[in-house]
């Protein structure tokens, strides 16, 4: 399948404040021609991993990224020369081992992170933080060190605390930017979309439905209130469709018996992602994600919610909007698991 076939395969958009579609091209550079576009690098810590395969792939076949930078701590040089063959803009390197790591890094516009282990039936993200968090925080150490001012996207779990593992090790190394770093939680929108569609009977590609909160259980919230186009759906296909949401993860895990979890809709949510961020970065105007970051918007230090992205990542983090009795009931109950998974984070650096 040719390159020019596979970009029409996966034709999706970020959402923007003016329309907020699917209509445009995830592989469009809305208004940046691949031959005109800035030179942008992009890294993948965990690249030979069942995230990081595919999203390699989808990175590669992205027009603004010009230098793709593959590492992980084995596997990538097998995966950067596979990926290399694909006849699209960007240059492909791979790098394994600890001694390379710092090589893959430098001059970095984004860091896409979804290093560590998955999830296996029976885990809660609680069980991944033990073995996540330091994976995560050595990492960021690095990041700190070779590109401090990059673009940092969290995907490794738990992100309700590896977000604010990343925030304090750069606080610790004096390179921290709020608005530098975001946790990845593209995919919990990604299924909220595709679930109110199903149940809706609307084409998927033209609904909107913003995600806050969390990246796990249900300290995830979809405010289905506010989705469109509207699908007049019952208060209980609401109740539902919101608990599916938030066990899309566990849906994927017991589906796959063991052998992996949301590996190829995370790659692709991480895509999405990354691609706002590139579009962010290269000037394009009112480009929104939900996105978990460092927010005023609600009394937690970090929080889930639309975010205008620009030049220097995050421009503003935008409100909550008129939330149903359903979804404010909701948001006070995730209060209280979100702030002590943050807490976690923290003490972790401060601890280790």
């Amino acid at each position: 399948m040719k390159a020019a076939m596979l970009r029409s395969v996966f034709r999706r958009s970020t959402t923007t404040s003016s329309s907020a579609t699917a209509a445009s091209s995830y592989f469009s550079s809305r208004g940046f021609a691949s031959e005109s576009a800035p030179e942008r690098k992009v890294t993948i810590l965990g690249a030979a991993g069942g995230i990081g395969q595919p999203l390699s792939l989808l990175m590669k076949l992205n027009p603004l990224v010009s230098s793709l930078s593959l590492y992980d701590i084995a596997g990538t040089p097998g995966v950067a020369a596979d990926v290399s063959h694909i006849n699209t803009r960007s240059e492909v390197k791979g790098y394994a081992s600890d001694e390379q790591l710092g090589q893959a890094l430098e001059g970095s516009d984004i860091v896409i992170i979804p290093a560590g282990v998955p999830r296996k039936p029976g885990m809660t993200r609680d069980d991944l933080f033990k073995i996540n968090a330091g994976i995560v925080k050595s990492l960021c150490e690095a990041i700190a060190k070779y590109c401090p001012h990059a673009i940092v996207n969290m995907i490794s779990n738990p992100v309700n605390s590896t977000v604010p593992i990343a925030a304090e090790v750069f606080k610790l190394r004096g390179v921290y930017d709020e608005k530098k770093l975001f946790g990845v939680t593209t995919l919990d929108v990604v299924r909220a979309r595709t679930f109110y569609a199903g149940k809706a009977k609307v084409n998927v590609a033209g609904v909107n439905v913003p995600v806050i909160g969390g990246h796990a259980g249900v300290t995830i919230l979809p405010l289905f209130s506010q989705a469109t186009p509207s699908g007049n759906l019952s208060d209980e296909e609401i109740r539902a469709l919101t608990k599916r949401t938030q066990e899309g993860g566990t849906e994927v895990v017991e589906a796959k018996a063991g052998k992996g979890s949301a590996t190829l809709s995370m790659a692709y949510a991480g895509a999405i992602f990354a691609d706002a961020c590139l579009k962010g970065l290269n000037g394009v105007p009112d480009v929104v994600e939900c996105s978990f970051v460092q927010s005023t918007v609600t009394d937690l230090p970090f929080f889930a919610s639309k975010v205008r992205l620009g030049k220097n990542g995050v421009e503003e983090v935008l409100g909550l909007g008129t939330l149903s009795d359903f979804e404010q009931q909701g948001l006070e109950a995730l209060k209280p698991e979100l702030k002590s998974s943050i807490e976690k984070g923290i003490a972790f650096v401060h601890d280790n």
